[in-house]
């Protein structure tokens, strides 16, 4: 009987003297839950040390676990009383040799990383050479070696180097295989570099796996009781603690980060130029992947690797110094991690797992940054068909088809007729629709998968849409089509191929991944036709249900953990995402921050200067009396908060509104005589550049100043750039304000569809006298959500100070005061007058400020 691991009240690798209280809280939860096989929604305010205490937790349950698992191999053995002297003697043999290959493994891994500053300095002269691609006709035949079988095996020794590790491999130099590994997923690669970053600070020292333990055991029996607190034991252990100083981490990417062919890399469909090179020929094959004969280079790139955690900048550069494929060495180095750093999308997407080989059964999967992951499941499977593409995609069938149909087998003859078939009839749908709206502006039409199918017309109602999709998987049609294109469109302009025109996906692409998305649960989705001209035409799959490509995660691994700087209202995750998921299983936790009470100040407003109501409806919007108390509530609060001051509005259009109404009226030109102003740029390139500027302003004003800080202001969108992933620190943000409450359009075809959707669903499920409206629980959730990122831009470290503001009559409620996160709860103040409100926030910057 295996026994169960308690929280310890120490975390050994923690690499201060002592955590925050709600850190150790913070760990403590995530071990128990990972203990307990939990799915559990976390919520740590940022400056709180949520990823080191993520990490802290998750692989100290990881090293205990391991403990565990000897200490029940060692009692089991002693209890059988075994009398069977050469079994004994055998798996006495067996121990000894796996932690002799694992210590020296780990001497191999820290001669590894002595060795990696020379690598640097002799690849700094390295040439590589350039390769042509293929451009043999017969490569653009749905099979080159049997045109009778439809399948299209590329590169059946490289799919042998990733599965036979072990076969080819010495025993001796092989590391033993992690059983079980923590998968910790971000929006991005550079969240992951920050990742990275705090696992550096570790005492890794402290996390001794399970088969250097195993070598320690032998040196005496093993009790048959558990000792409460696993880490410490094996901190006191026989085991050298230098043996296992590094986390064995590997970072994973798709080849378009990864690729070191610069060849390959000018291509704009990378994974297709790729899988061309992985022929084994000596004359095609990529120099950078090794051939299946030959372990040695990929072993080296893997074991480098593993040697010291790595992000995808490091291993594009340790696979140039070595001359090996990062994107396959990061692939192989999975089986001997502890823990693996991927991006959203390839934990997300069932056939990107599928293509890494990652299984998540019986893992543990820690989603950071948690607080879109529904926005991105839904984006990751709703898709968009332009008519454009549907043009191009049947010319470009048709010209295929022409050229090659004396030499397609039947099969391949019948499925590309089918799929012609269906490109016609879905041009021939959205033009007639489009035509008889023409003057319908912004018309869009919303229907189920099935009555869009009957919608294609007879011709269409015998093809099986499951069928084509397998039929384009499998035959990986639209690649060849797509490279015989490129070759005709190469021949008349030498330049087509090469320059990609900017590196959009080839249109057959989109048709593939329409049908995949047609083929999801038919009630889970919707498609939509609308445009006004013909390059406008679009049809979209809009999937409505976001736990479809989750579920199998959640079934799969261990432990999910979903965390985030703010998730309230938490009843958004646990519905939408874990409603299948038994209600013992889930688990929530929103902790405090670590800063005093003192230094945070929340303020909701509900009156202006003369006493007018602050209700920023949007048909109130354009109330010019309203916006004129909004512009003198900026301009007084300008004149006690010292440093920067965000303000966050509900929309472009709105910013747009006031910036004109105040030009008018004259009162921008006030406040810009007491604060520079900045507006956050519609264009992603120009926001660096503005944060810049804001940053030197203020802190250059400040030293102008003697000591007062005037600061800037900046006018910002919620639910736009500068609303989450940024820091407004110190003086960049001693006060916030949230005008209004940014709830989406009503009017939306995709958000109605959303909304009756989960009406449907709460119906079906008999919970419509539960006193809560589904659909306006989800409404509000997404407004809050935005609210609450847009809330956490202040308050970035343990020493930070601010005051929230939040600027409508609204937020008092009950009902929105409950979806604001916890850790502001205890410092909200409603004022409900102007003066009030001033008051509190002109004593609090003094306090501060002095």
């Amino acid at each position: 009987m295996t026994l169960p691991l308690h929280s310890p009240d120490v975390f050994q690798v923690f690499p201060y003297a002592t955590p925050y209280s709600i850190q150790k809280d913070l760990m403590q939860h995530i071990y128990e839950s990972i203990e307990g096989s939990k799915v559990s929604v976390v919520e740590s305010p940022t400056g709180t040390g949520k990823t080191l205490s993520l990490l802290c937790a998750s692989l100290t349950w990881l090293s205990d676990d391991r403990f565990r698992s000897v200490r029940a191999e060692e009692t089991t053995s002693q209890l059988k009383n075994d009398s069977d002297w050469v079994s004994s003697q055998a798996r006495q043999i067996r121990k000894r040799e796996l932690a002799g290959r694992e210590q020296e493994y780990q001497k191999r891994l820290a001669e590894m990383r002595k060795t990696e500053a020379v690598l640097r300095k002799a690849s700094s002269g390295r040439v590589r050479k350039r390769r042509e691609t293929l451009t043999d006709e017969s490569v653009f035949l749905p099979d080159n070696a049997d045109l009778a079988d439809p399948e299209d095996n590329i590169s059946p020794a490289v799919r042998a180097l990733m599965k036979k590790v072990e076969l080819s491999a010495t025993p001796s130099c092989e590391p033993v295989p992690t059983p079980t590994k923590i998968y910790y997923t971000s929006r991005t690669h550079s969240q992951l570099s920050q990742v990275l970053s705090e696992l550096r600070k570790l005492k890794h020292a402290a996390l001794l796996n399970g088969l250097h333990v195993q070598a320690s055991l032998e040196l005496g029996p093993a009790g048959p009781e558990q000792p409460k607190n696993l880490t410490v034991h094996m901190i006191n252990g026989a085991p050298d603690p230098s043996a296992s100083s590094v986390t064995r981490t590997a970072s994973l990417g798709s080849r378009k980060h990864l690729c070191i062919n610069d060849e390959v890399k000018k291509v704009r469909d990378i994974d297709e130029a790729c899988r061309e090179l992985l022929a084994d020929s000596s004359s095609k094959r990529c120099p950078h992947l090794p051939p299946s004969d030959d372990r040695v280079r990929m072993m080296d790139l893997r074991d480098h690797i593993l040697a010291s955690p790595k992000d995808i900048e490091d291993l594009v550069e340790i696979g140039q110094m070595l001359g090996t494929c990062p994107y396959f060495g990061s692939r192989e180095a999975i089986p001997q991690t502890e823990l693996v750093l991927l991006p959203y999308n390839l934990l997300l997407d069932k056939t990107a797992r599928e293509a890494l080989d990652i299984n998540l059964t019986g893992q543990i999967v820690i989603v950071d940054e948690a607080h879109n992951l529904i926005s991105t499941l839904l984006s990751l499977a709703t898709i968009t068909l332009s008519f454009r593409d549907m043009s191009a995609s049947l010319e470009q069938l048709s010209v295929y088809f022409s050229k090659f149909r004396n030499r397609l087998t039947p099969h391949h003859a019948l499925h590309l007729k089918r799929l012609m078939t269906l490109l016609v009839a879905l041009q021939s749908v959205l033009s007639s629709r489009n035509a008889s709206k023409k003057d319908v502006k912004d018309a869009t039409d919303v229907m189920t998968v099935g009555e869009f199918t009957r919608s294609l017309g007879r011709k269409v109602e015998g093809v099986n849409f499951t069928e084509i999709e397998t039929y384009l998987r499998s035959s990986k049609i639209a690649r060849k089509i797509s490279r015989y294109s490129d070759k005709l469109s190469q021949d008349a302009s030498k330049e087509s191929q090469r320059t990609g025109k900017g590196g959009a996906l080839p249109p057959l692409y989109a048709v593939e991944a329409f049908l995949v998305a047609m083929n999801n649960v038919s009630e889970d989705g919707r498609i939509s036709m609308s445009g006004s001209k013909p390059e406008e035409y679009e049809i979209k799959y809009q999937h409505l249900n976001p736990s479809t490509h989750f579920t199998e995660v959640v079934a799969s691994a261990r432990c999910v953990i979903l965390a985030g700087g703010t998730m309230s209202p938490m009843s958004d995750f646990t519905s939408q995402l874990f409603s299948h998921v038994s209600p013992e299983r889930i688990s929530t936790f929103s902790c405090g921050h670590v800063i005093p009470s003192t230094n945070l100040q929340t303020l909701i407003l509900k009156k202006g200067p003369t006493g007018g109501d602050l209700l920023f409806k949007y048909d109130q919007r354009g109330n010019t009396t309203l916006l004129a108390e909004l512009g003198q509530i900026i301009s007084n609060f300008a004149n006690v908060v010292s440093g920067g001051m965000v303000v966050f509005f509900p929309s472009y259009s709105f910013l747009d509104l006031v910036k004109a109404s105040w030009g008018e009226s004259k009162l921008l030109d006030k406040i810009a005589a007491k604060k520079k102003i900045f507006y956050e740029p519609r264009e992603n390139t120009d926001v660096d550049a503005v944060l810049q500027e804001y940053t030197r302003h203020i802190y250059d004003a400040a030293a102008a100043a003697n000591g007062r800080k005037p600061g800037a202001l900046m006018f910002a969108v919620v639910g736009a750039k500068l609303s989450e992933g940024l820091n407004f620190s110190d003086d960049l943000a001693r006060a916030v304000l949230v005008v209004g409450l940014p709830f989406a359009n009503l009017n939306s075809p995709e958000l109605k569809e959303r909304l009756k959707y989960v009406r449907a669903l709460q119906n079906k499920a008999g919970n419509s006298g539960a006193g809560k409206d589904a659909g306006m629980e989800l409404y509000e959730n997404m407004c809050m959500n935005a609210v609450n990122q847009s809330i956490g831009r202040a308050i970035r470290h343990g020493g930070d100070w601010a005051s929230l503001i939040l600027v409508d009559s609204r937020y008092a409620s009950p009902r929105i005061r409950q979806k604001l996160p916890k850790w502001i709860g205890d410092t909200t103040s409603v004022c409900e007058t102007f003066g009030q409100g001033m008051k509190e926030l002109g004593a609090f910057s003094r306090q501060k400020r002095n």
